[in-house]
This record gives structure tokens, sequence and C-alpha cells, in this order.
């Protein structure tokens, strides 16, 4: 039941102009830094990641909005497009997760657990973005250049007030979310009603409340949920035919013979999901790959939320991995003529190479991230 709310929520807070005040107080607030309006994308991408987790909707409302701005002022087409791409796919780890939901349910793990676990992996992603971003505008400040001083409006201390009441609100709203799971106050699915609701008060503060938001923001959610059970009734009978037929057993036996054990079986498995990842979507891979996959990784005695963890962040980098990742064709679907598919490609593999970085320090070092192997 946590599912429909949130996908609500994310929907209700898509038509109120959120994404479009963070960019402006953010840029207003690092728009005098070299790299600052694509700090800024990186920044609001995690907020609306953690307002409302809707990757397609990230992607295409800070294409619509950050990129002409990034492009306007002499931005690199590579380093722009990426930015928006790989901040716009951090719904898919960051709480709360829609694929977290899924996976908790399918592999039977606490979701407040994956909630709590994939916080300091997400900080530790948006963190390398940011890195990343500043490294290359201090090496290359003609193609991620600071704001002319006219592009910036206010000084002192003002620009920090905008950027506080931007970001109070969807922040507010988040801590309420996930701050009654940590602390055992409500379960999922409450906090995801609370959630709901909360984005109905966020709606009326900005002035966007209207029966028509509503409505149209309760369609989608129907539309979506239905498309999620779907998948998940066929998915089941497919799981049911599979076993009866002996199929599990086969998957069970070829995965125990690997070489390696456990890290044999963590590697094979990332890389069928992340090539999967490139042509089904996260859903079919939830409901059909991974109930054959976590019951091995329990029998070999494998931590299942670490393994949910290493699926949703390799799951996020297939979103942006070319020729076929979902972000890249959201992007492109709203990108000036000027843009390349070529652009978006090239831009999003330092991305990638980060994620795999982040993903990897999970791997090896389980332990940091409160992990047990």
């Amino acid at each position: 039941m946590a599912v429909p709310m949130f996908i609500f929520m994310g929907n209700v807070l898509q038509k109120t102009r959120l994404a479009e005040q963070l960019l402006e107080a953010m840029g207003e607030l690092f728009g005098r830094v070299r790299g600052g309006v694509a700090v800024s994308t990186i920044l609001v991408g995690t907020l609306l990641a953690a307002s409302t987790g809707v990757v397609g909707a990230s992607v295409v409302a800070m294409g619509v909005i950050s990129l002409p701005v990034m492009l306007k002022y002499n931005y690199d087409k590579k380093l722009a497009t990426g930015v928006i791409c790989a901040s716009g796919t951090l719904g898919q780890i960051i709480p709360p997760s829609i694929i977290l939901i899924l996976l908790g349910d399918v592999m039977g793990v606490p979701v407040g657990d994956l909630f709590k676990a994939a916080l300091l992996p997400g900080a530790m992603l948006v963190g390398a973005f940011i890195i990343y971003v500043l490294v290359y505008a201090y090496f290359k400040p003609e193609a991620a250049p600071a704001l002319p001083e006219s592009a910036v409006t206010g000084h002192g201390v003002l620009p920090c007030w905008r950027a506080f009441k931007a970001i109070a609100p969807p922040l507010t709203l988040m801590i309420a979310v996930l701050g009654s799971i940590f602390f055992g106050v409500a379960t999922p699915t409450e906090s995801s009603a609370i959630g709901g609701v909360g984005a109905i008060i966020l709606a009326i503060l900005y002035g966007q409340f209207s029966w028509k938001v509503i409505w149209e923001a309760s369609a989608d959610t129907v539309k979506v949920t239905a498309m999620v059970f779907a998948i998940f009734v066929g998915a089941t009978a497919f799981s049911m035919v599979f076993s009866y037929t002996g199929g599990e057993e086969i998957i069970e036996e070829l995965m125990m013979n690997l070489p390696g054990e456990k890290w044999g079986f963590i590697i094979i498995s990332m890389l069928v999901i992340l090539i999967l990842g490139f042509f089904i979507d996260f859903v079919e891979i939830s409901f059909i790959v991974v109930p054959l996959l976590y019951p091995i990784a329990e029998l070999l005695g494998i931590d299942l939320t670490w393994f949910a963890i290493l699926i949703a962040m390799n799951l996020q980098a297939s979103f942006l991995t070319p020729p076929f990742g979902f972000s890249l064709f959201y992007l492109k679907g709203v990108a000036p003529p000027e843009i390349k598919t070529t652009d978006i490609y090239k831009g999003v593999i330092p991305f990638i190479l980060l994620q795999m970085l982040v993903l990897g320090s999970i791997l090896v070092f389980p332990g940091f991230y409160g992990f047990t192997f």
C-alpha cells in the first residue's frame, strides 16, 4: 500500500513548480562559484529524489529549466547533460525510492531498514558528483563558468534566505516522511500517507492547489500503480510456473557452483542486472529477476539489505548507461536541437564511472556502510 501513496506524493509535487523554485534559489546561492549551476542542479536533483522519487519527471524538469541556463552561460554541453541525467536518477537510491519499497516487499526485508541503509550510499553519490563538477570547473573554468554579477540577484544573506525558503518545505516533508519511519513513529505505509497529505499542503503553500491537480495526480497514480501490480501478477504467475518446472533448482545449482563462491555470485548477479536494466524497467527486474537471486544470496549468507542496496545502485547506473539508458531518452526529448545524442552519451560517462566507484566501495567495504558480509 505504500507504493500508490508515494507515487501520488511525487505526482502532486511535480505540479507545484518545486523544481523551478529550487533551481532559482540554488542558482542564486551557488551562481558565483565556478560550476555553481551544475552543483545547484545536483542538489536540486537530491531534493527532488527525496521528495518525489520520480526519475523521469526529475530529468525532464531539470532539462527544461536548468539546461537552457547552463547553455546560455557557455557550459560544456557534455557536462551540462551529464549532470542533469545523473542527478535526475538519484531517486532510484535516495529514500523514499519506489524501487527500495518493491525490493523490500519481494525480498522480505523491512522497507525502513532499506531506507536507512540507502542514506549513506546516496550521500556518497551526491558528494562524488559535486566534487567531480568542482574539480572539472577548476581545471576547465571556461567549460563551467561562474555566472556574471548581472545574472545573480541579491547579495549577503539574501540568497541564503531565499534558498532556505525554497528548501524548507520539501525538506520538512522529507524529514516528516523518513523520520516517522526511522524513529518508529509510523510504518512505511503510514508514512506514505503522511507524504501524500504533506504534498497537498505544499501545493496549497505554493499556490498550485486545485481539484484539477488532485484529479490529474490521482489519475497518473492509478495508471502507474495498475502497471506495477499488473506486472506483479504476471511475475508471480511466471515464478510459480518456473518453480514448478524445476527452473529454480537449475538456477540455484548454477549460481551456487560459480567460482569465487559469494563474490562470484555477486559479480555475476550485478552484471546480469546491469545488462537487463538497459532493456527493461526496474519493476520487471524487481518482480522477475530478484526472486530468482535473493534466495541464493540468503543461502550463501549474504546480508539481504546489502544485496538490495547493490541492486538499487546497479539499476540506477543502468538508467544512465548508453545506448539504452532511460534517462538519456528523457533528456533528449526536451533538449534544444543543438544538443546531440552523442553529447548526452559522452556526458554521462564520468558519472557512470563515479557510480561504479561508489558501488565498488559498497562491495569492498560493506562495514563502512553498516553492512555485514
